[in-house]
Formats: C-alpha cells, structure tokens, sequence
C-alpha cells in the first residue's frame, strides 16, 4: 500500500504524522509519503503534487493500493469535488479526518470526510488507526494524543494541558529548517520533537521537565559528531543540506555566482559557514517572505553595492541588507528563486 499524508503544519498536524509514520512506516511497513501545507491555495496545490506522485507510480507499474490521507486541514465542496474527480480517475482511494467547523457543508456530501467538532484531528487519526490498521495496541501513544488534544481543542483543566502548551510553542517555535526549502528535514526536525515530548509525558511535572530540556532536545537533532552551540548545529547542518542542493539554489549577479535561502535567518552564521565550505561561491542571499534579504560575502564582492542596486540597501562590503518592495511570496521555492533572479537581472542590466 501507498499513503500520501498530507497535514497541517501546527503541533496538531504533526502529531497525526507522527502517529501515521509509527503505524505505516514502523508497524505496517507501508510506503508513506507526507505533505504538509497551511490553509489557503497551498492545500490544492500539495493535494496536486500528490496526484501527480500517484500518476507516477502508475506509469512505471505500481500496482498496489494508492490512498490519499488528509488530517487537521477542511476543504471546501469546490476542492472536494475536484480531489473525488481526481482520485477516481487515478483509481486511488482517500480518507480525510478534521475537526474544523468551517468544514461542516463539505463534509455532508462526502462519505470519505469525517469530521469531529469534539475532538482534535490528532486523536480522530488516532482511533481511526487503531480501528482500521490495528495500531497501538498496547496504548504506548495514548498519553501524548491526550495532551495535544488537550491544547488543541483547549480543554485547560485537563491534568496534561500545560504539557501540551509547552509541545505547542515547541512546534510553533522550530523555525530552523525552511520547510519550503527543505520540507522533509523541517517535518524529520517536529516529529523528532513530538517524540522527545512523547518520552517526557510521565515524569513528573512534565511540563517544567520538558520546557527545561528542549534547548538540549533540539541540539541532539542537528548534533553530529562535536558538540557546538545550537545556532552552530544548526549552521552545519543547514550548511550541509545547502551544499548538496546548491545547483538548485543557485542565482548569479554580474557574473558572480551566489545562494539564494528562502526565510532562513541567522544570516552571519550560515551565510558565512556556507561561503566557507564553498570556496566556489562569491555571495550568499537569504530573503523572507516580506522581501527583506541579507546578504554576505568572503572578500569575494562587495555585497553592499549589490544591496543598493538590487534592494535600495546597503551595509559592509561583506554583510549587507535591502529589500525587494515588490516581493511576490510564494510556498514553492522555484517560484521565488525564479521572481528574484529576474528582479536582479532587471536591476543590474
């Protein structure tokens, strides 16, 4: 069997992956794909990434069960009706489980949308796995379904509330990997979370213990063979990440060849790891979705030039700063990648 897994991207919608990935992948051994996007146009555009996967599979002879899984997010009958076309005409099957109310209408037409208002989709896909693949039998996820639904749907005088608190800000707060640069290792990052959270659930005052820990917790996630500071970890391993995919991440300015991050921040650290390990590169650029972009350089341009050119900015000749006033933001890298190459061009030609 073949699941695609598509989910929100808060402490809710991970935590149905989590759960997903240890029954499929751990328990069942089933190939799962997963997915994550925000409400709005990203929702369609993810669901078409997945029904283009599944027409790969079909060309190259997969003939195995093809099921499309959607948790935490609600679709409208306009959507809907476009996914149910979609999936029969690839002869997949889906199951979508929320507990948004604005999906309400939707829901009334379709068999495969389940929806509870009562309860959080972490512990709808919850007793859904364990009612239709047999999952956690020994109720090992239980306390931690608990505590998400706790915060999610906001029932504070439940005794594991404030524990999920602590996971909520835990999630919200894990910005160092893009997901929209790297989406796999940024989903590797909270799950790897979710299951240190997991592992704290019965210690007393779990909370405390929890919110005490997590700089230590992260840090086991980037660490590799010397311990460094977090931001360091984090530098080598993004730096590291970039390395490997810098063909696609590459942009030029007047012959020099640079890096484009998406929203990556920590700009000195990484940027300036990144020229290191790369000799080959002569600048590094990281804009966020406002249009703000900070550049840096080893000696080899003069980035400030490049910054009042391209941005109205400014700075040294090896950290410099601007901004794009007429940014177009999107969650597809390539689409950013592709607005700022141009814009550069237009401004140094």
């Amino acid at each position: 069997m073949n699941i695609y897994h598509l989910s929100h991207i808060d402490l809710d919608g991970y935590g149905c992956q989590y759960l997903s990935n240890a029954c499929f992948n751990e328990q069942h051994n089933y190939k799962l794909e997963s997915y994550n996007a925000n409400y709005g146009p990203e929702v369609k555009a993810r669901l078409e990434e997945i029904i283009v996967a599944i027409k790969r599979e079909k060309f190259l002879g997969n003939d195995e069960e093809q099921v499309i899984l959607v948790t935490d997010l609600n679709l409208t009958t306009k959507e809907a009706k476009w996914l149910e076309a979609q999936v029969m005409e690839v002869g997949a099957k889906i199951q979508l489980l929320d507990h948004h109310g604005s999906g309400q209408k939707t829901s009334e037409l379709y068999a495969w949308y389940l929806l509870d208002t009562n309860r959080c989709a972490t512990l709808i896909t919850y007793e859904w796995l364990k009612q239709h693949h047999n999952f956690d039998k020994e109720g090992n996820f239980a306390q931690i379904v608990k505590a998400i639904n706790a915060i999610d749907i906001w029932v504070s005088d439940d005794e594991l509330f404030e524990f999920g608190k602590v996971g909520l800000g835990m999630i919200s707060g894990a910005r160092e990997i893009n997901r929209t640069l790297f989406p796999a290792e940024d989903r590797a990052l909270k799950l790897s979370l979710i299951e240190a959270m997991k592992n704290y659930v019965a210690k007393e005052n779990a909370h405390i213990a929890l919110d005490n820990d997590l700089h230590q917790i992260k840090k086991s996630f980037f660490k590799q063979k010397e311990d460094n500071t977090k931001d360091n970890l984090a530098a080598l391993y993004l730096t590291q990440l970039l390395s490997a995919d810098k063909q696609r991440l590459t942009i030029e300015y007047r012959g020099k060849k640079g890096l484009l991050g998406y929203n990556l921040g920590n700009t000195s650290i990484l940027g300036n790891t990144f020229l290191v390990e790369n000799p080959d590169y002569d600048f590094y650029m990281d804009i966020n979705w406002r249009g703000n972009f900070s550049l840096r350089s080893n000696n080899k341009l003069d980035v400030s030039k490049m910054a009042e050119e391209v941005g109205n900015g400014g700075g040294h000749p090896n950290a410099s700063g601007g901004k794009i006033k007429e940014f177009k933001d999107s969650f597809v890298y390539s689409e950013i990648k592709f607005f700022v190459q141009a814009y550069i061009d237009e401004k140094s030609a």
